[in-house]
């Protein structure tokens, strides 16, 4: 058994706190309701250490250093507007869903030290913040123009549109991305292959024949003895190719990587419009909902993924400082669609912008999919001509050793 301290509500709604042994926090909430508590925290208390012993480094508990996935954070708030529409206050709500499945999971653990925080007087908002890695800044700004407006309810629907439509467009840049992978990945494990097991035998056979073997021949068994002997090294330095690849694109090379994502052949579009989708709804998001333009814009720079985008937004919120509409800087950037540009001056004139970032949204998501049938269809002729060459290459070298085997021995 072990003793766990509790802060709870009694049926008065008066706060309580206390211990009680139960063999796990399971049962512990278990007990708590029973006696007909509304339990607000849980923790367990430290067993008094043996002598020369200690509480195994796999049985520490993070607590709420532990973060939500998108897909949590979705549900989470889906769950949390529905609550709180069918008349829950905001502490209740935050209690229900703090005690919903596995009390270590993620959402349990954010949940219910937003619930403490609350209880301690902390707005919403301010709990929110406390979680940089769960609720990016669109999610904190929001809260807080909801608190100011007395419209929670429908800030958090937004949010759950917001979330659903991100990882809608996310779920279809994945799948379109997924066949090539498996493809390719499939290819270079059967080249491997081939190279360790199979090239060798041939290679034993062609040296007892004691010819010389044409030119594709000889390359073709160079590659499977490079491979035998050094695909350690190679494994490791194609390792630390990636990790130094990896390195440079989040650091000094991001912005040139991310500049040639946006002008890659086959791959600008998908990353294109997909970039411009959300950003255009991450704007409307937040300027509905009574975000200031400037708070919007910096929002939407931290959130965008791309870092040519991004200093694009930094200018044009510098601009906007000095009484300047947000389409003209970003037309100027060359980098935004002049359709884009163009709509976004169009909503600034008729004084609805939020209305016309919802139309962007929905032209680049349109087109998003467009561009994901366009990857997909004209990536299978490519992978079909690649695998073609490899499995070619391998058929002309160990058949042009043989037609020079036989026609050795016809002499």
């Amino acid at each position: 058994m072990a003793d766990f301290g509790y802060v709870a509500l009694n049926g008065k709604r008066a706060r309580v706190e206390g211990s009680i042994a139960a063999a796990d926090r399971k049962g512990a909430l278990a007990a708590l309701r029973a006696q007909g508590l509304t339990p607000l925290s849980i923790t367990e208390r430290a067993a008094p250490k043996a002598k020369g012993g200690g509480t195994p480094f796999w049985k520490l508990s993070s607590g709420p250093a532990k973060r939500m996935k998108p897909a949590e954070v979705l549900l989470f708030t889906s769950e949390l507007a529905d609550l709180i529409e069918a008349g829950m206050t905001l502490g209740a709500a935050l209690n229900s869903l703090a005690n919903q499945g596995d009390p270590e999971s993620g959402m349990c653990v954010v949940a219910a030290d937003l619930r403490d925080r609350i209880m301690r007087g902390e707005a919403f908002s301010d709990a929110v913040g406390a979680h940089p890695r769960t609720f990016p800044g669109i999610y904190g700004n929001m809260v807080r123009a909801g608190e100011a407006s007395g419209a929670m309810v429908e800030v958090l629907h937004r949010l759950t549109e917001h979330y659903e439509r991100n990882q809608s467009m996310r779920s279809k840049i994945i799948s379109a991305l997924t066949y090539p992978s498996i493809v390719l990945g499939m290819g270079v494990v059967a080249v491997i292959f081939a190279m360790v097991k199979i090239v060798p035998q041939f290679t034993e056979l062609f040296a007892s024949m004691g010819r010389e073997l044409p030119l594709p021949t000889r390359l073709l068994m160079g590659m499977s003895d490079g491979l035998i002997k050094y695909g350690v090294f190679y494994a490791i330095g194609a390792v630390a190719a990636v990790a130094a690849f990896r390195k440079w694109c989040t650091g000094s090379g991001r912005v040139r990587w991310d500049a040639f994502k946006l002008r890659m052949p086959l791959v600008k579009g998908l990353i294109a419009s997909g970039a411009y989708a959300s950003l255009a709804y991450t704007m409307e998001t937040l300027l509905a909902n009574g975000v200031n333009v400037l708070q919007a814009l910096r929002i939407s720079e931290e959130t965008c993924g791309n870092a040519v985008i991004a200093a694009e937004l930094r200018k044009a919120r510098e601009r906007v400082t000095d009484g300047t509409t947000i389409s003209g800087p970003l037309a100027q950037s060359g980098v935004f669609p002049r359709m884009m540009t163009d709509m976004m001056a169009l909503g600034e004139q008729t004084g609805n912008l939020p209305n016309a970032l919802s139309h962007i949204g929905k032209r680049y998501e349109a087109e998003l999919d467009r561009n994901i049938k366009i990857f997909t269809t004209a990536l299978e002729p490519l992978l079909i001509i690649l695998v073609a060459m490899v499995v070619g290459f391998v058929a002309i070298a160990i058949l042009s050793a043989v037609f020079s085997a036989t026609s050795a021995m016809g002499q």
